[in-house]
């Protein structure tokens, strides 16, 4: 997992991921130690962790988590967060994180663990480089959230303009959170029913053509507390929503105006992250189209994601199944490569998935050296199958070699476009591969590469005999490839053309009258095989 640039203190943390979503066990340093990244460990994964980093324990509850929980407190972990059944375990895993040294926090029931992953790596992503560890900067917009709900003595929720909720002020009452803001923390958006009202009642038409702040009104019978909200604006385009919702107090007289002033200052944050967000991407695309095409060395991606080039890697690569495809609009583009960064992220946390045209590839660094072709195969599957489920596209993927650091990952590359190469010329019936499975196909598919890239090493009574066809409309060499297909059965090339036994036979003679070929001689039928498999030549 690579390690933040920026950092935050374990109670910054429990800020911004409020008390409906985990509850502190023990914290045997304070709550001012230092959070620099975040990661999940999968109960298959090794138990480790690095020096600052918050590990989101899934799979493993009571007993279960204790090796993983003395791991992470071995490597410097700063807090582990786990899922327990009851109070015996808490008592059990907060004597021994007591005793090791890193604060435990524990899962609510109804959070969900890629939850708690998003809102923790996006209070990492709003703290700057040399964020302190105690104090709120004007860049975090937790800190914001919580600053705005202190001014109007209400409860804060800051949203992107597609109502999903970046942040929330914590509120140290439960009974002040209305149902609407549980459901809509718990679920990262707003309730679809409520969304439908705010449409039906004109909040969203003013939020969009307005700076102003606009009132709603309660309703009880939605579970539902008065709100005010305004929009975050940049020029003419609305980022996001400010909502400030009254709790067992009223809002305080001023309310309005802190809310306007919060919505500025989330303007020249949300502007920035998008700016810095956009030049990440970028380089980390360039660094990865370097390392996958051999122009650039494993250290600069390595560097700049925190990734150890030293650990196994290995690329997968994906290919349109039809020219058809290919040329389809850049939505489906986009929409095939988000499908195949959903599902592997789902496998692998530092996945990376680029485009280099017409193919799509998945590098995967830092692998379990435990990791095997199957396994990698199964992803594969997995996302060809959705999309020709989801998409209805036919997706080729193959796998190229696990290797052993990130400097050979070109190696990797090129055989998974050995494999795609040799799929989609022979058109294989199967949607995933690996070499072990085709080595035989892609070989020939090889040779017959270099052959049609030498003209020089082709037999020019083949290339007459293909001419010919052509200048006649006839079937020779088509015929005498089924035949050489079928290892010279007669009866069985003549099924596969749907023509009669003695027309193959004709047909044969005279393709040896009109080349001179000796097809009772091995080495003439292994190069006709060969070179009427050309493309040109059928």
């Amino acid at each position: 997992m690579p390690s933040s640039a920026a950092s935050i203190s374990l109670r910054q943390l429990l800020m911004a991921l409020g008390d409906s979503l985990v509850e502190m066990q023990v914290a045997p340093a304070g709550l001012d130690v230092e959070i620099r990244s975040v990661a999940l460990l999968d109960p298959e994964d090794p138990p480790s962790a690095q020096l600052g980093e918050l590990v989101l324990l899934i799979g493993a509850r009571g007993r279960a988590a204790l090796p993983a929980l003395r791991a992470a407190a071995r490597d410097g972990a700063t807090a582990v967060v786990v899922k327990l059944d009851g109070a015996g375990q808490a008592t059990a895993l907060g004597e021994t994180a007591a005793e090791v040294g890193v604060a435990l926090l524990s899962l609510r029931g109804e959070a969900r663990w890629e939850q708690v992953h998003a809102l923790a790596r996006a209070a990492l992503d709003d703290a700057p480089p040399g964020y302190p560890s105690v104090g709120a900067q004007e860049g975090d917009l937790f800190s914001l959230a919580q600053t705005t709900a202190v001014l109007t003595s209400g409860v804060v929720s800051i949203e992107d303009s597609a109502n999903r909720v970046l942040a929330y002020s914590r509120s140290t009452d439960s009974d002040e959170i209305d149902d609407l803001r549980r459901r809509s923390i718990l679920g990262w958006q707003g309730p679809e029913a409520f969304l439908a009202k705010l449409r039906e009642w004109g909040v969203f038409q003013h939020l969009h053509s307005s700076d102003q702040v606009i009132g709603i009104d309660s309703h009880p019978e939605l579970g539902i507390r008065r709100r005010l909200a305004v929009a975050i604006r940049s020029g003419d385009r609305q980022l996001g929503t400010i909502w400030v919702q009254e709790s067992s107090s009223p809002l305080s007289e001023h309310s309005e105006q802190a809310l306007l002033g919060a919505a500025r200052v989330a303007a020249h944050h949300l502007v920035r992250r998008r700016r810095e967000l956009s030049e990440n991407v970028t380089l980390t695309r360039t660094l990865l189209a370097g390392l996958l095409e051999g122009s650039t060395g494993p250290q600069p991606l390595a560097t700049h994601l925190g990734y150890d080039a030293t650990l196994p890697a290995a690329v997968l690569g994906f290919s349109y199944g039809t020219a058809e495809v290919v040329a389809a609009p850049e939505l489906t583009h986009t929409e095939v490569t988000n499908l195949i960064s959903v599902h592997i992220a789902a496998r692998h946390r530092n996945a990376l998935v680029t485009q280099l045209d017409p193919r799509i590839y998945v590098l995967l660094p830092q692998l379990p050296r435990s990791i095997d072709t199957d396994t990698l195969r199964g992803w594969c599957q997995e996302i060809t199958d959705a999309a020709r489920r989801h998409l209805g596209l036919p997706l080729r993927g193959s796998v190229g070699c696990v290797v052993s650091g990130l400097g050979d990952v070109p190696e990797s590359r090129r055989e998974a476009d050995r494999i795609l190469d040799a799929m989609m010329s022979a058109d294989l019936p199967t949607a995933v591969a690996a070499l072990p499975d085709i080595q035989a196909e892609v070989l020939v598919s090889e040779m017959l590469t270099l052959l049609s890239a030498h003209p020089e090493i082709r037999d020019p009574r083949l290339t007459a005999l293909v001419a010919h066809d052509s200048r006649h409309q006839g079937r020779l060499a088509e015929s005498l490839l089924a035949y050489l297909n079928a290892l010279g059965d007669v009866r069985e090339a003549a099924g596969q053309l749907h023509v009669h036994p003695n027309t193959l036979r004709y047909r044969l003679r005279r393709a040896e009258e009109l080349t001179g070929l000796d097809l009772s001689r091995p080495d003439q039928r292994l190069l006709a095989m060969l070179q009427l498999r050309l493309p040109s030549s059928t």
